[in-house]
């Protein structure tokens, strides 16, 4: 990601990730972390500068092409699940699945929700889920098309700690069962540190940038 030492709002002049990393980005609020992580699955689009990905440069994606690029390519989670209320668990999982065209969709999805533990749970709405299952439910959701890349913010930033230690364990697993570029955003070092790298923020910019596990990956070209 390219951008100049005068844009607000996101790191300038940075290439960030490895292929198959595990990321931490951390910083105060208003440092840029989310936005950061918005312009990344191309949610956003930069005021100038540019951001590839895989090769893939997307910010001059038009929408129905970023939109496909991002359904095939980037998971993403966010702290507030963004379930759609009206569908069950297992329909939730589907939506990807269904958008990508997968004929083997309903068994993937029931798959997924065996794997984070909600075999017993595929029929329930939302409402009927504690945050924790609720939040499973979007993890198996982002990984549903098998993506290169997962991009989670704050993914246990509503829930308790033991929840939240078992969602990033959840996470930590399907990153290796798949092979995922991780990045995610978070206020908690002890998540932080359990990743092969953090980035700290500050206004916009790097601020710290630190291996916490030294792996060879770091050497390979950038994301």
């Amino acid at each position: 990601m390219n951008r100049p030492p005068c844009s607000p709002t996101s790191a300038s002049n940075a290439a960030l990730v490895p292929d198959k990393q595990r990321v931490a980005i951390v910083g105060p609020s208003g440092s840029g972390k989310s936005t950061l992580l918005g312009l990344i699955a191309g949610l956003d689009r930069p005021t100038s500068g540019s951001i590839t990905l895989d090769g893939v440069e997307i910010s001059t994606m038009r929408e129905s092409a970023l939109a496909r690029y991002r359904r095939d390519h980037i998971g993403y989670i966010f702290q507030s699940f963004h379930l759609i209320p009206t569908l069950t668990a297992l329909e939730n999982v589907l939506v990807p699945l269904e958008l990508a065209g997968m004929s083997t969709a309903q068994d993937r999805a029931t798959e997924l929700l065996n794997t984070v533990g909600l075999g017993e749970r595929l029929h329930h709405y939302p409402v009927q889920l504690s945050g924790g299952e609720q939040q499973r439910v979007a993890v198996a959701r982002a990984f549903a098309c098998h993506p290169p890349i997962l991009l989670a913010d704050e993914p246990t930033g509503n829930l308790d700690s033991a929840t939240g230690q078992h969602v990033m364990q959840l996470l930590q697993s399907l990153h290796r069962d798949y092979g995922t570029t991780l990045v995610l955003v978070t206020h908690d070092h002890t998540i932080a540190s359990s990743m092969e790298r953090v980035i700290s923020l500050r206004d916009g910019r790097i601020e710290s940038d630190r291996l916490t596990d030294p792996d060879p990956r770091v050497a390979e070209p950038p994301l």
